[in-house]
């Protein structure tokens, strides 16, 4: 019996009326990086294990997709490995040297470092392609999606935080949806582990109290609590990430609370000149500091966004932040960077929940050419030459088949025009051209059918 065929869990097939629309988001998303100066590069899909390994933490090192080294991959490896279960660790570089990349930000780091004679600093890209997951697939969570991440390496300016900020606004409002921009800088983080005595504990304190909206105040006390934190710390900690109030009345209030932190109040200083720039500059989105916003990912050193959909439920639909030595850990110390990476596919199904693609996204060919015979079909290919080189996307019937079964395939794919060439319209040298929504045809000229099809 053949195998019936399938693809494998967390990831999708997408056909072209979804290849439409997902274009239509690349498309405006690579618009907006070029409109504010960022040049596109690509990196391989596949990277050396070396590149990728302990730059996520523990949870990201489990999640990277490993790819078995060619031919002969147990040769050489020590049988004790594999024995009861195996050594997973000790194993994994035995028998695999690369992985599939998880982000595009580590290859970027990896691409700065190895071509930094060559660029210009400080250095502006912007990067589309897939990244892979080896997480479990859930809504809106996929092992295969794709990354739209603009980054600038080789500044410290906060301009680029305030541009990159105007970025995010640009692109959702250019794709009419509305979306809260959240705020927070890996410095006020710090500043509030020093102030409650727990500073060797940061990354346990930033990673419990990123999950609050998801699992709620108690739950982060319980987990601080296992963490080894105590009640007092837990107790100082609880009125800083519940805190309320205005914008700036929550910056005095954690400019009070970090008073005795030099590096907290620094966090807050770039919280209040990035917040300042924007603000004058205007937002169509919903600005919101929030002090439990840490993203999980262990690099970022001051500013950190996230941005959330306000009219669907669903997670981050574009985060990023501020990382200070991202390239440190390539030899090359110091560079600092900032960058935003857009989830094309969370965004995707936010567009779809809320059917907010423009009614002619999806329509590829503008104008179908009938056939009705050899001679009428050279006749017709003729002017579709001409009807291309105007621009105008158009294609013949390949069969001379019935007129029903060819205006069929026209309204299927709801191809605006019909161009129909018989025997009357040759000896014209004209065509009969259909408006398939008004259902008038006229006949015309190939110029005048350029014109009418242009003017639709």
């Amino acid at each position: 019996m053949a195998q019936k065929p399938s693809i494998p869990k967390g990831t999708r097939d997408f056909g072209p009326v979804e290849m439409a629309r997902r274009n239509y988001i690349f498309d405006t998303i690579r618009s907006v990086f070029r409109l504010y100066g960022y040049s596109p590069i690509e990196t391989p899909a596949m990277e050396n294990l070396s590149t990728l390994m302990g730059k996520y933490g523990e949870e990201g090192d489990k999640l990277l997709f490993k790819i078995l080294n060619s031919g002969d991959y147990l040769r050489g490896v020590d049988p004790t490995l594999l024995q009861d279960g195996g050594d997973y660790v000790k194993l994994t570089p035995k028998i695999s040297e690369k992985g599939l990349r998880y982000d595009l930000t580590v290859p970027f780091a990896r691409f700065v470092v190895q071509h930094r004679n060559e660029l210009q600093m400080p250095f502006k890209r912007f990067q589309i392609q897939p990244v892979w997951r080896a997480d479990r697939p859930q809504k809106g969570r996929y092992r295969e999606f794709y990354q739209c991440d603009a980054d600038v390496v080789g500044s410290d300016s906060l301009i680029n935080e305030i541009e990159l900020l105007q970025m995010i606004d640009d692109v959702f409002s250019r794709l009419g949806v509305r979306i809260t921009i959240k705020l927070n800088n890996r410095k006020v983080l710090s500043g509030i582990a020093e102030i409650i005595g727990a500073p060797e504990k940061i990354t346990d304190i930033t990673v419990a109290i990123d999950k609050i909206e998801k699992i709620g105040l108690e739950a982060v006390n319980a987990e601080l609590t296992e963490k080894g934190l105590s009640a007092e710390a837990i107790a100082a900690l609880e009125p800083i990430i519940t805190m309320t109030g205005s914008t700036s009345e929550r910056l005095e209030k954690l400019a009070q609370v970090l008073a005795g932190s030099e590096t907290g109040l620094k966090g807050v200083e770039e919280l209040r000149t990035v917040i300042k720039g924007v603000e004058a500059l205007g937002l169509e989105a919903d600005l919101e500091l929030d002090v439990s916003l840490a993203r999980g990912l262990n690099y970022y050193t001051g500013c950190i966004i996230e941005v959330k959909a306000r009219d669907v439920e669903i997670g981050s639909i574009t985060g990023g932040g501020r990382y200070d030595n991202l390239t440190g850990v390539f030899g090359m110390p110091g560079l600092s960077g900032v960058g935003i990476s857009f989830g094309a596919d969370r965004i995707y199904d936010v567009l779809n929940a809320l059917d907010l693609y423009p009614k002619d996204t999806e329509i590829s060919t503008q104008v179908m050419f009938t056939n009705f015979g050899d001679a009428e079909a050279a006749a017709a290919m003729k002017m579709l030459k001409q009807i291309r080189k105007a621009g105008i996307s158009a294609e013949i019937y390949p069969d001379a088949s019935k007129m029903k079964k060819q205006m069929g395939r026209a309204d299927s794919l709801s191809i605006p025009f019909v161009a129909i060439v018989g025997e009357s319209e040759m000896a014209e040298g004209k065509m009969t051209l259909k408006d398939m929504t008004t259902g008038e045809q006229q006949m015309v000229t190939v110029d005048e059918a350029i014109t009418i099809i242009c003017k639709k």
